[in-house]
């Protein structure tokens, strides 16, 4: 390297470590006020989880940015610099469905940072009784998949158990084939969850046509059990499953749909109050007479409230009797609503808002 360059390095080098020192001071100086923040709510019952206050700095940051730092780099950064700030204020215990390394570990891990507590749950149902009764702060469970429809099971749960939608998590899913660093010529066994499996079979069938294909309860265990196994063997599932086992990516996006989208729900046990929530989700029976559906949704319609989602799951313990979830544009614990809800809760069985938040982007982060 030539005199004149390397002493162009040494001078740029000179500048980051001055850049990083005041870096270093100015994350004293925000941890210090989040300090104080966390001071101020102490004793009281106030969440320290503001989904909205989060959107808002993370967007503001995004329209004030010069670059040449990307967006997903910047919103990286912050994730984490607000995930230790709720840490300095108070620990945070959230739940998830396990082991460590599933998509909802991942998409927790994404959205609420590496200082959250996240502890893992060996059923959804145990996730909604731990936030219910606030052995959990907070609780991620996956709703819906763009390829495979809603998780029926988790809106089942919103019957039974009193939480509330605090978020939304939209996450991209990816998987990938992983190994002991061995080469596809001496795979002879795959291991994934029977949905990745079905999710890359074209793939497999012309890169692996004679690999046996085994089904196991998650990715994360299919990745667990290729670390415990010889060359042989080969998982299915998320990438970054290959630096907590120690393994290898052999080749990655092999979903033969690649855009494949799960939506999260962060349930928490009480409704998120503050900021602005555009996002409604409501939970209701109506009775059994004729029309009865339909009346409801011409409330909605009549108000000119956006339907974006409506599904219908059997009522447990009532046979022929249907319960409905529907998620609504804006936000409908609001002043401005409650003649609406009035109105829906005389023409309902039973109605409950399950929750108002702040929309998720779509465009969201890749797992």
């Amino acid at each position: 390297m030539p005199d004149s360059n390397k002493e162009q390095l040494d001078d740029l080098r000179v500048t980051i470590d001055s850049l990083d020192t005041e870096i270093l001071t100015l994350l004293n100086q925000r941890a210090k006020a989040s300090l104080s923040v966390g001071a101020i709510k102490a004793g009281s019952a106030d969440q320290i989880f503001k989904p909205f206050r989060e959107q808002e700095v993370l967007k503001g940051l995004s329209d004030r940015n010069p670059g040449p730092l990307p967006e997903e780099h910047l919103e990286g950064i912050y994730r984490e610099i607000i995930s230790s700030s709720r840490r300095l204020q108070r620990p945070e215990r959230v739940v998830y469905l396990g082991p460590e390394g599933t998509f909802s570990y991942f998409a927790g891990l994404e959205h609420m940072g590496r200082q959250a507590d996240l502890v893992p749950k060996n059923n959804f149902e145990d996730i909604f009784v731990a936030v219910s009764k606030g052995e959990a702060d907070l609780g991620i469970i996956p709703l819906e998949n763009s390829l495979k429809g809603t998780v029926g099971q988790n809106v089942d749960l919103f019957m039974r158990y009193p939480v509330f939608i605090q978020d939304e998590v939209y996450s991209r899913i990816s998987h990938g084939l992983i190994t002991k660093g061995s080469g596809l010529d001496k795979i002879k066994i795959v291991y994934s969850h029977s949905k990745a499996i079905e999710q890359c079979a074209g793939w497999l069938r012309a890169n692996l046509p004679n690999a046996t294909l085994q089904s196991v309860d998650s990715t994360a265990k299919a990745a667990s059990m290729v670390a415990d196994g010889d060359d042989s063997c080969a998982a299915l599932g998320n990438i970054k499953l290959a630096n907590i086992f120690g393994l290898h990516v052999v080749a990655e996006a092999i979903e033969d749909l690649p855009d494949n989208w799960t939506r999260f729900l962060i349930i928490g046990p009480k409704p998120g109050i503050e900021g602005k929530r555009d996002k409604t989700t409501i939970l209701f029976t109506t009775p059994d007479k004729p029309g009865a559906l339909v009346g409801v949704l011409s409330v909605l319609s009549g108000k000119k409230i956006n339907m974006t989602k409506l599904e219908s799951r059997p009522f447990l313990g009532e046979k022929w009797k249907y319960m409905f979830f529907v998620d609504l544009q804006g936000d409908l614990n609001t002043d401005e609503y409650e003649s609406i809800i009035d109105e829906l809760k005389e023409r309902c069985l039973t109605f409950r808002i399950l929750g108002s938040y702040p929309s998720g982007s779509q465009g969201g982060s890749k797992f």
